[in-house]
């Protein structure tokens, strides 16, 4: 009787070991998809989807969404800055760019015509990219647009939990929340998704219905000049 509980007992013990063994292998397969999935940065030879996430990804609608968090970093000039986010009555559109991304390129040529970027009156943006030893600062001097406020600062990529570039985070600096977060192809349909997040976030806190939305995004696109129809309304462009 002895021998055969020893045995079981042994028997019992191989097959926790085993589990165990099993449960680790799969937790690191989750971690390393999870790290392929969304780790690095956009793979460029793909189709990026428009996408912004009103209150965030992380976050809920509106003023509940997520906490936002002024930047400190680097100018390409090596001087010290800081960038206050929260605290201030306008908003921010936060572009996380860099330097060896290709798709960049169409959002540093959109910064290089501000007066094209058809963004709210209280809307500015930052580029923000990562440190110096993560980035080539000679190619980020030269595409990045004079009067573009660029701050250099991996911390603040870690802050805001940005997933790689491009990618778009819009904070009401008055709440100290982010609106909406995501990513985009092409400037129009970022800036397209950035007015109707920034919106949604004010019918969200006004708790106007869904009509009163549709016809307060109608009044903001005929206010860019943007009429039904426009080509700039299709993520694929006008028809060829």
């Amino acid at each position: 009787m002895s021998v055969l509980i020893a045995i079981e007992t042994v028997v019992i013990v191989l097959l926790t070991v085993l589990v165990a063994g099993l449960l680790r292998s799969h937790a690191e397969i989750l971690r390393r998809l999870h790290a392929i999935d969304n780790g690095g940065e956009v793979d460029d030879s793909a189709a990026i989807p428009a996408t912004i996430a009103l209150g965030g990804t992380r976050g809920a609608p509106g003023v509940s969404g997520r906490r936002a968090a002024d930047i400190s970093g680097e100018t390409l000039a090596d001087d010290a800055i800081h960038v206050a986010i929260t605290g201030t009555s306008h908003r921010t559109l936060l572009a996380f760019l860099s330097s060896n991304c290709l798709t960049c390129r169409e959002f540093w040529d959109a910064f290089a015509r501000p007066d094209e970027l058809a963004l709210p009156p209280d809307m500015r943006v930052v580029a923000v990219v990562k440190d110096a030893h993560e980035e080539s600062i000679t190619a980020l001097r030269e595409v990045a647009p004079r009067g573009l406020a660029v701050v250099m600062s991996s911390a603040a990529w870690d802050a805001y939990e940005v997933p790689g570039s491009p990618y778009f985070v819009l904070v009401d600096g008055a709440a100290g929340r982010v609106e909406g977060e995501g990513t985009g192809a092409t400037w129009p349909q970022v800036r397209n998704l950035i007015v109707q997040a920034g919106g949604d976030a004010a019918d969200a806190r006004s708790g106007r219905s869904g009509a009163a939305r549709e016809a307060r995004i109608d009044r903001e696109l005929l206010a860019h000049g943007i009429r039904p129809g426009d080509p700039l309304l299709y993520h694929d462009g006008p028809d060829t």
